[in-house]
């Protein structure tokens, strides 16, 4: 039996972070996980994920700054590095361009010089769908021109994926680029409207409705995206020479409305404020998954009305919800 490879993930104690890595340690990966349980929301939450697999056998723990600690540290050996730590949110990065781009391209930069210096030459990175701005041409396909991106957070994620094709050309990584659409399921970051919506309804809270409702995201479910970036983590382990940007989405972008008709279905009704969209915001998201289906075989097996119920369970178990 072929002998696992060791994989250091970036941001593991985060909603997606913490769901690969329980998904890798099952899987009989040995897994490193570095986090500096950034203050974006309330670090007990990211200390709960990390709760779930922190005394596994085959994981180790450092709390660790990609921008300010000191890489020389590391000296377990690793074979693979999925980088998903960042900065996130697209307001944020309106209001705080500064920190996005010293924590996702500086950041970024410092992954890599570790990774080139240690012989480690496997990748699979973090992009967003938020690179593709106010594209006109639907679904988002990966050789659309992404050259107008229109928020600080989608312009600091291109920039990473030029620098890391850089490293690809010049030393011989091999790299996966996955572009996430609207991840969403248990343990959901707060700041996501999915989450903020819910906590709304249950205190009976006004939700406000940035825009007309008409606005759409192509919302793919937790355990998509994980199952994508495990297919992804095989696929650089044996590759060689290859660099690759791939969508991983549902292709069924749903609009806001109709996110909330859902939420109000499971979760009961709440009143609605409508606002002034957000700047930076785009109008929609959708994605060609074509790519990701022919070098990943991946294929999508949640609709939205079952992640939601999904969530819903998370949510009650989590002593948030009176069921």
């Amino acid at each position: 039996m072929e002998k696992k490879k060791v994989v250091l993930v970036t941001g593991c104690a985060g909603f997606i972070g913490s769901h690969l890595v329980s998904k890798l340690l099952k899987q009989g990966f040995q897994v490193m996980g570095l986090d500096n349980f950034d203050d974006f929301y309330p670090r007990n939450i990211k200390e709960k994920n990390l709760a779930e697999f922190i005394d596994h056998q085959n994981f180790t723990f450092r709390e660790f700054d990609i921008c300010r600690d000191d890489f020389e540290i590391l000296e377990e050996p690793v074979d693979i590095v999925v980088h998903l730590a960042a900065k996130a949110g697209v307001l944020p990065s309106v209001n705080n361009p500064v920190d996005f781009l010293e924590v996702n391209v500086m950041g970024t930069q410092r992954v890599l010089e570790f990774m080139r210096n240690k012989g480690i030459r496997k990748l699979v990175f973090a992009s967003s769908s938020s690179i593709y701005g106010n594209s006109k041409e639907i679904p988002f396909q990966e050789d659309a021109d992404v050259s107008e991106p229109i928020s600080p957070y989608a312009s600091t994620k291109k920039s990473c994926e030029l620098l890391i094709h850089t490293y690809h050309h010049l030393f011989d990584f091999d790299v996966i680029n996955l572009r996430f659409f609207t991840v969403y399921g248990p343990k959901q970051r707060p700041d996501l409207a999915i989450h903020k919506f819910v906590h709304k309804i249950i205190n009976q809270q006004v939700i406000q409705v940035y825009g007309d409702g008409s606005t759409s995201r192509d919302y793919t479910f937790i355990d998509d995206i994980v199952s994508g970036i495990e297919a992804s983590i095989d696929l650089v382990g044996k590759s060689k020479g290859l660099y690759e940007i791939m969508n991983l989405g549902n292709g069924n972008p749903i609009t806001l409305k109709s996110m909330i008709d859902v939420l109000f279905e499971v979760f009961g009704p709440t009143e609605l404020e409508y606002v002034a969209k957000q700047p930076g915001d785009v109008d929609i998201t959708y994605a060609d998954i074509s790519k990701a289906q022919k070098l990943l075989n991946y294929s999508p097996q949640t609709s939205f009305f079952e992640g939601i119920l999904k969530f819903k369970e998370w949510y009650a178990l989590e002593g948030a919800l009176k069921v």
